[in-house]
């Protein structure tokens, strides 16, 4: 079962677990320079830039337990140079279920069950 901080999403070649763990969060901040609340408000304003997307993709890979050569591959080959409006719902789905968790599928219950 995920933790409630990670997602399950279509990404590139297919289905793929992203998680922002906190070892995965300070990486982030120090790649992008920004807290990861600000970062979050930015692609909510659509006030982001491209970097900011393909690395929150790629950690959110990686702390979902893939390799990060093969996270590095498929932001190069998925995220860079592909419309932004295919990239950023992507990293915005990430950052939404990091901020208020995972909802629950079928059958899967929620936490008060």
């Amino acid at each position: 079962m995920l933790p409630e901080t990670a997602t399950e999403l279509f990404f590139g070649d297919g289905k793929h677990v992203c998680h922002l763990t906190p070892p995965m969060i300070g990486e982030l901040e120090r790649a992008t320079n920004i807290g990861i609340g600000a970062l979050f408000g930015r692609l909510v304003r659509q006030e982001f830039s491209h970097a900011e997307i393909v690395e929150t993709i790629r950690l959110g890979l990686v702390g979902g337990g893939m390799n990060p050569q093969r996270a590095a591959e498929l932001v190069e080959t998925y995220a860079k140079g592909r419309p932004l409006a295919e990239t950023m719902p992507v990293a915005l789905s990430i950052l939404e279920t990091l901020w208020f968790g995972r909802k629950p599928t079928e059958g899967e219950g929620s936490a008060n069950d």
